[in-house]
């Protein structure tokens, strides 16, 4: 699968060192040429120009910062339809880093990917995940170590630890993409678990205020939620 990155920080080099060795070809675009070829680099992807992004994509990931959001989308064409019929993953974290509030005033960051992007199949998904070591899926180890903030600005959570692999909620309104989005999760090692339409992502995102709030707080998230078994 040609999988292209809109953003060059540390969450598409995370992901993409992954899905890279999954045998996935990458493409990397953002702001600076410069930033894009070194974020590529890392995994032999290859760096591309913003305009070209969906030329060469099966598959879009929007992994940049929330005030950037409608600028990259922009100059990689999504407002003149360049992302139509495209899989595309929403990966932003609209939250003030400070409150844990979600900027947006209604609706979601996915929802204003798809509406400055007509005719994408826009999935919200991994922004609870920068996840510096996913294992990839034939690894049997559960991910391990944080993520660092970049260009999605992601919240501090780590792929699963002590067993079981990581859960990453996702939501969509395109079945198909959803599949997609869920092959290439399993990809990274992790589960998805679609819990419902578009309209759902302001749900998953203000989870990621939620757990910055409880990190803040001097605590770890994972055990902020009852653990409950399932089947």
């Amino acid at each position: 699968m040609k999988i292209a990155f809109l953003g060059t920080g540390n969450l598409a080099v995370a992901l993409g060192k992954v899905w890279a060795a999954a045998g996935h070809e990458i493409f990397v675009a953002g702001r600076s040429s410069d930033n894009s070829a070194k974020a590529a680099a890392a995994f032999s992807g290859t760096p591309v120009e913003p305009a070209r992004l969906a030329a060469v994509a099966d598959v879009i990931v929007v992994a940049v910062a929330w005030e950037g959001l409608a600028p990259m989308l922009s100059m990689a064409g999504a407002p003149e339809g360049a992302f139509a019929g495209k899989t595309v993953i929403d990966c932003t974290n609209a939250v003030d880093y400070a409150t844990g509030r979600l900027k947006p005033e209604s609706g979601s960051a996915a929802e204003l990917v798809a509406a400055l992007a007509p005719g994408a199949h826009v999935v919200k998904a991994l922004h609870l995940f920068g996840g510096t070591s996913w294992p990839g899926r034939d690894s049997g180890a559960p991910g391990a170590a944080a993520g660092a903030a970049g260009d999605a600005g992601d919240a501090h959570a780590a792929p699963a630890a002590g067993g079981g692999r990581a859960t990453v909620a996702i939501c969509g309104d395109d079945e198909g993409a959803l599949e997609v989005v869920g092959t290439l999760i399993g990809d990274l090692g992790g589960e998805a678990a679609v819990v419902g339409d578009l309209g759902s992502a302001r749900q998953l995102e203000e989870a990621a205020g939620f757990v910055m709030r409880v990190v803040a707080a001097g605590y770890n998230p994972r055990f902020a939620v009852p653990d409950v078994r399932v089947g």
